[in-house]
């Protein structure tokens, strides 16, 4: 394995799950919620992609959105805002203390393991793209929120292996080889 390969795999502690958002339909109000249950090949019980009777091409691609809690000041302060509710963002998961897009490797699957995201004791996702903003945030966000997104709309990932989510989780990455069998 080459210097670079380790570096990848190496992040100096675990994040944290801040918060948790379901969005029930379309244009219905986003929800925060405690806990929920990941299920793999789906997405979040009572999210609206999880729901879906079929899977649109990308929907294996994108079972949960994630955003990283650091970058909420950021795009406040680009929008003109005080605070940014993660609600208005409608990202499913708020994760802190761990960069994201660290978290997907850069390598080819043949060149490398392709890191997971350990969510608790139970879940793991693996990241799969960045989620990029759409329209709506000029709404959510006011004028220019679109552009206040843009780099920092979070990842898309697909669930591995299901289980419950809670508030306060502990989100580690690890190499596909190191988290376990099934893998």
């Amino acid at each position: 394995m080459s210097d670079l390969h380790a570096l990848v795999r190496r992040f100096p502690h675990a994040g944290r799950l801040e918060a948790i958002v379901l969005r029930p339909a379309r244009d219905a109000p986003a929800i925060e919620v405690d806990a929920v249950q990941a299920i793999a090949g789906r997405g979040l019980d009572g999210d609206r992609r999880a729901l879906r009777a079929t899977r649109s091409a990308d929907g294996a691609k994108r079972e949960v959105t994630l955003i990283q809690a650091e970058h909420l000041p950021l795009i406040a302060a680009w929008s003109g805002l005080a605070v940014i509710d993660p609600l208005q963002l409608r990202r499913n998961l708020v994760v802190s203390g761990l960069n994201l897009l660290a978290a997907r490797s850069p390598f080819a699957r043949a060149a490398a393991a392709p890191l997971v995201l350990r969510i608790g004791d139970a879940v793991r996702l693996e990241l799969t793209g960045p989620c990029d903003p759409c329209s709506r945030m000029e709404a959510a966000l006011g004028p220019g929120g679109y552009n206040a997104m843009r780099g920092h709309g979070g990842m898309t990932a697909r669930i591995l292996a299901g289980g419950w989510l809670r508030v306060g989780d502990a989100v580690r990455v690890e190499a596909v080889s190191d988290a376990g069998p099934g893998t």
